[in-house]
């Protein structure tokens, strides 16, 4: 059974930066897409950026410059570099993972992915 677990979330002030990690279990080697999301309090899930088997990514446009994502394949991880946050960027991150759809298809919220249960980024201003 794959299991995506995340981690990384916290509490830090506007301007600050956070790491999150997402692992891949009950899978030898990550071959699909994979990508990041948020949900804040009240408002939907959105796409925060997506990467492909290979590399390419993709990236919500209002996140683009803060955020950079990537992976490692050998060691099933998804990492999010996030700088510069702010106040608006406090939400719940998921990861996902979609072993059938594209990178872009995922990041336009039409793939079928599996979740992780999600780790707290709260930036406080």
């Amino acid at each position: 059974q794959v299991q995506l677990v995340e981690s990384g979330g916290g509490s830090v002030q506007s301007g600050g930066a956070l790491r999150l990690a997402c692992v891949v279990s009950g899978i030898t080697y990550i071959r699909g897409s994979m990508g990041w999301f948020r949900q804040a309090p009240g408002k939907e899930r959105e796409a925060v950026a997506t990467i492909a088997r290979y590399g390419t990514t993709y990236y919500a446009d209002s996140l683009k410059g803060r955020f950079t994502i990537s992976r490692d394949n050998l060691r099933n991880t998804l990492n999010l570099q996030m700088n510069d946050l702010k106040p608006e960027d406090t939400a719940m991150y998921f990861c996902a993972y979609d072993s059938s759809s594209s990178a872009l298809t995922l990041l336009h919220g039409l793939g079928k992915p599996l979740w992780g249960q999600g780790t707290q980024v709260t930036v406080s201003s």
